[in-house]
């Protein structure tokens, strides 16, 4: 049974218009526990904001690390998306790609900022995606060091246009990533085809690798889905966030 205080949570919603979309964006902040507006607290930008919160369970996972875990709070910022325009926004390949790359960075970060007392250390600005929001999570950093440094990818939809923008990387020494994959995510059919997930996530390892990325990497037993990635989250926030 779910500990009640998990439960109470601090949720604000936000609009920001877009000026590289034309369109208003909504976003979703988490809020810690004893949260003070005199203090300064880590940040996770998450891709896929609402399923971050819905079904990812992001800020009650939060609220259970702070309070039971020792971890020093930290505000969460889940950027929502249209899902019919989701794989033109997150792939490469995609024909708002641009856009919403230059609007997350350039936009979502100083309106968060100007709001919200985040840090803005890229070390503490902690980038986290599923699926094609691990990659383009992975891309917003290589497009912007000066902004992150510090990337959670849960079965990473790393194609093939992606990894080939990643070999052209040369010092990667400076980029720090967690990544997981399901074992069971070999034959994935995604809008754009069927896809091995693992060896995609395994080739983009050794890519980073060869780069002097610091890369966090395990395949468990699991599928494509919230289900799996879920369970993975407590690990992947605690990797980054140092403990108070």
């Amino acid at each position: 049974m779910t500990d009640s205080r998990y439960l109470k949570r601090t949720i604000l919603k936000e609009e920001m218009f877009s000026s590289f979309l034309n369109e208003t964006r909504y976003l979703r902040i988490y809020l810690p526990p004893g949260y003070n507006e005199l203090l300064s607290y880590p940040v996770v930008y998450c891709q896929d904001g609402e399923e971050f919160f819905n079904f990812g369970r992001i800020a009650t996972t939060a609220n259970r690390l702070i309070l039971d875990e020792g971890i020093e709070p930290f505000i969460i910022v889940g950027v929502e998306v249209n899902v019919k325009v989701r794989t033109q926004e997150y792939a490469p390949f995609g024909s708002l790609f641009d856009k919403y790359t230059s609007a997350f960075a350039e936009e979502v970060i100083p309106f968060i900022e100007a709001k919200y007392p985040v840090r803005r250390s890229k070390d503490e600005r902690i980038l986290a995606g599923d699926s094609l929001g691990g990659s383009v999570s992975l891309h917003l950093a290589l497009m912007y060091p000066d902004l992150f440094s510090k990337v959670i990818s849960m079965s990473g939809a790393f194609y093939e246009e992606s990894q080939e923008i990643y070999a052209q990387a040369n010092d990667l020494t400076w980029l720090e990533i967690w990544m997981i994959v399901g074992l069971q995510e070999r034959d994935f059919e995604a809008d754009t085809g069927v896809y091995d997930f693992v060896d995609l996530n395994r080739k983009t390892r050794k890519l980073l690798e060869d780069r002097g990325a610091a890369v966090t990497y395990a395949e468990k037993d699991g599928k494509h889905q919230w289900g799996f990635w879920q369970n993975e989250l407590p690990d992947a926030l605690t990797h980054f966030l140092n403990k108070g």
